[in-house]
């Protein structure tokens, strides 16, 4: 909140993790905090970069939208639990975590196209 992160010119990315990571909202601020991040084929550590980045003003709801194009990764053979929207700097240690997403169930692709589909509201909602 001490304005750290440009959600728009920033890159923005999310990572995919598996049941055993255990986020901690006290502890975990950089992307070095986070534990059991997915591997698999067609899964890159340290996730994908969002793409076609918004930050818009919704007047009707009054808030702040941060969205993004759904992300896919292609032939992938990957399990996972949630997602982790981070702010790449490109060091761990200094990547700021931005938001912890939860699928509540184990999300698996075998040899096909794993997708997050954004909410249709946005990525996060901030009034």
């Amino acid at each position: 909140m001490s304005g750290g992160i440009d959600l728009d010119t920033d890159t923005i990315k999310v990572a995919l993790v598996t049941s055993t990571y255990a986020p901690d909202q006290d502890l975990h601020t950089m992307f070095s905090d986070v534990t059991n991040e997915v591997t698999g084929t067609g899964y890159t550590a340290g996730g994908a970069t969002l793409g076609s980045v918004t930050v818009t003003a919704d007047n009707t709801d009054n808030e702040g939208v941060f969205d993004a194009a759904d992300t896919s990764w292609t032939t992938a053979t990957i399990t996972a639990r949630a997602a982790v929207i981070y702010k790449d700097t490109g060091v761990a240690g200094t990547s700021a975590l931005i938001a912890y997403v939860d699928f509540l169930a184990d999300k698996i692709s075998t040899a096909g196209t794993f997708t997050i589909a954004w909410n249709a509201e946005g990525i996060l909602n901030l009034n």
